[in-house]
């Protein structure tokens, strides 16, 4: 059994129209399914704006769908009751975007640690500090920071607490929700190094949000390719890179320097992404794509593979 099934998932928002006042639908999150399985780490990439983050909050039970399911180790999270869901909380977790926001400033990272260990572990104070120091040592920090306080660390060693926070719960299954985004270019590495280590010694499973495909390629097993909404395009992490179908993946890729120098084709989107308070009919790419026909104005691609594995599935007519 997958460790994550994400079934026909829908998150949609009421909006008051900003000429008549009246509610419209706002789509977040169109019709996405897919499963995880444990110590898998999964990449979603797209544009700002594409739907990476409500859906990675809808997975860890802080968005609620209007339709579809998610299973994670067998129960259907949003079917729980507050103390069963309270209990299923250990199995997932989430790292947020900002390290400088997600942290409490008046609180000590001790105290912040255990805020999660004292929630899910009946233990002594003493052996909840304890854990405490020995979740800062996983994560690269001393065990002297114990009784500092967030302004007291830069960005990276916070986002670095956020991961001891998000491990606190011992869970099975991390949201990291553009992790690195907010960090210096010379601090990503090592915590995406760091989110890799703890995969291979813990076999977490994690959703990796990000909108660099470069970054995202590094650290996934597989890929998956969002746009206004729905995933179009996802395959193993090297397959993707080296043989994408989707236009929309090619663009994107296209907009990766390449480390050898060689000549890539370049694909040139034109306009902007549509509003999701005015969804286009037929393929939600379709007022971009170069390569458009009719039939895409119209019809919703349906996901097919170009392996016979299955393993890599884009939604495109074209393909």
């Amino acid at each position: 059994m997958a460790l994550l099934e994400v079934n026909a998932l829908d998150i949609v928002y009421r909006v008051k129209s900003p000429l008549f006042g009246k509610p419209v639908l706002l789509r977040a999150v169109n019709d996405v399914t897919f499963t995880m399985e444990r110590g898998e780490i999964v990449g979603l990439v797209g544009e700002s704006g594409c739907g990476k983050s409500t859906l990675g909050k809808a997975l860890v039970h802080l968005e609620t769908p209007a339709r579809g399911s998610v299973h994670i180790a067998g129960a259907d999270i949003f079917s729980l009751k507050s103390s069963a869901l309270r209990k299923m909380r250990r199995q997932f977790q989430m790292i947020f975007q900002d390290p400088y926001s997600s942290l409490n400033p008046r609180l000590s990272i001790f105290q912040a640690l255990d805020e999660v260990i004292s929630l899910h572990f009946d233990m002594s104070r003493e052996a909840r500090r304890q854990k405490a120091a020995e979740l800062l040592e996983e994560v690269g920090l001393p065990r002297e920071a114990l009784d500092r306080y967030p302004h007291q660390f830069s960005g990276g060693q916070r986002q670095r607490v956020g991961i001891a926070r998000a491990l606190a719960a011992e869970p099975e299954f991390i949201v990291a929700d553009e992790p690195v985004s907010a960090l210096d270019v010379s601090v990503q590495a090592s915590i995406v190094n760091l989110l890799r280590e703890i995969r291979d010694k813990k076999k977490t499973s994690f959703l990796f949000i990000a909108h660099d495909l470069a970054v995202t390629e590094h650290i996934s097993d597989r890929i998956m390719v969002m746009y206004l909404g729905r995933i179009v395009e996802s395959a193993p992490a090297k397959e993707l890179v080296a043989n994408a179908r989707h236009p929309y993946t090619r663009a994107l890729l296209s907009a990766v320097p390449s480390p050898h120098g060689k000549n890539q084709e370049i694909i040139k989107l034109s306009g902007d992404v549509p509003s999701p308070l005015d969804y286009p009919s037929g393929c939600p790419f379709h007022p971009r794509c170069p390569f458009a026909t009719d039939k895409c104005r119209t019809e919703v691609p349906k996901a097919i593979s170009p392996r016979p594995d299955g393993e890599h599935l884009c939604s495109c007519h074209l393909f």
